[in-house]
């Protein structure tokens, strides 16, 4: 996040990438992780909703360790996206395994499951008319 939204406001890139990682445990519980990543995600709305498709082929700076990775945003923000698939079916799966039923992490695209989904997105803030339109 924090190197898209530096790149597409045309400020410098962080270059002390460790500074991401600490410290390494950042959440003492469950609800202060929760609340991180609502912020997180209202920061991704954020930049998605403000786009204009010509800033997907902006060139992005992401820092690495040892060098600065240039990729176009529409590539990253499909990186991200799928990265975000992959770790939600970890989630699934390590529950899966333990007492604890997994919530349902698949996503609803069907008009008859939009009560499913409809808390998700008012707490992101939006709902079915503003994703999906009047049709």
């Amino acid at each position: 996040m924090d190197a898209m939204e530096r790149s597409l406001a045309g400020r410098p890139i962080n270059t002390d990438v460790d500074s991401f990682f600490e410290p390494a445990e950042p959440c003492p519980d469950c609800a202060s992780l929760s609340a991180e990543q609502h912020a997180v995600d209202a920061r991704l709305v954020a930049v998605c909703a403000s786009l204009q498709d010509i800033d997907l082929a902006r060139l992005i700076s992401v820092p690495r360790r040892d060098h600065v990775q240039r990729e176009r945003l529409d590539r990253l923000l499909a990186h991200l996206f799928q990265h975000q698939v992959h770790h939600r079916g970890q989630a699934h799966a390590m529950l899966s395994g333990t007492s604890i039923t997994p919530p349902q992490l698949d996503e609803f695209f069907a008009v008859e499951e939009a009560p499913l989904r409809a808390r998700d997105f008012a707490e992101l803030g939006f709902d079915e008319q503003r994703i999906w339109g009047s049709g």
